[in-house]
């Protein structure tokens, strides 16, 4: 996958997306276990191991889903057909972004509510080790996401392991800016405008990005 779209949907996406599926998260585990008078770099470390723990959970999803694709791409046809579905995929995922089917929705809330993640968010929440901002943070990513599941298809379509670990790195690094700097800003990245704003350019990108992918496996499957 092109370097410059996956920081252009990520970055584009944190901005919209990424605060209103994790925003809670960062508002939760700041107020409960970041003092504001305490010094700004034990602050920053928090934050910073929350969004390490957000990566690492992305990196072994890409890991993951690149095996997956390595498995099921056994020749060029294949892999063909695999980006063609790909693509496809990304569409539709791009539409539900921006609302216009209800894609994502179902999926994304199957898992968030669940009560094994309440009571495992609750633990981590109460406990005041650094390790615990490191686990909210790996919980939060293995959380359902439209924009993670967009990136681990991309994954897929690698058919590397390796690859797909690295598309979701840089996916989960692009992220970072956005929500570290959520508790600063808050007010303005929350506001309506600016948020559709942001889903609106990640969901066009997300589009065209599954439009070429499509018209790319389509020309494979042919032998072109």
């Amino acid at each position: 996958m092109n370097l410059y779209a996956i920081i252009g949907v990520a970055f584009f996406g944190s901005l919209g997306h990424c605060i209103g599926m994790c925003g809670g998260f960062v508002v939760a585990y700041t107020s409960a276990k970041i003092n504001p008078s305490s010094p700004i770099p034990s602050q920053l470390l928090a934050h910073l191991a929350y969004n390490f723990g957000r990566v690492t959970s992305y990196v072994l999803l890409g890991i993951l889903f690149g095996l997956m694709g390595g498995v099921i791409a056994i020749s060029p046809i294949v892999l063909g057909y695999l980006y063609f579905c790909v693509g496809i995929f990304m569409v539709l995922m791009g539409l539900s972004l921006m609302g216009k089917i209800k894609f994502l929705t179902s999926l994304e809330s199957s898992l968030a509510t669940h009560p094994w993640v309440r009571i495992l968010f609750a633990r981590l929440i109460r406990s005041p080790s650094l390790g615990s901002f490191y686990g909210l943070g790996l919980l939060n990513g293995f959380l359902p996401c439209g924009l993670v599941y967009f990136f681990a298809v991309s994954a897929v379509a690698t058919a590397s392991w390796f690859w797909g670990g690295v598309v979701m790195a840089i996916f989960g690094l692009s992220t970072v800016p956005a929500l570290l700097g959520f508790g600063y800003i808050i007010g303005f990245l929350k506001g309506g405008h600016f948020r559709e704003l942001m889903i609106k350019a990640a969901s066009f990108l997300i589009i065209g990005y599954g439009i070429y992918m499509s018209y790319m496996g389509f020309m494979a499957t042919q032998g072109m």
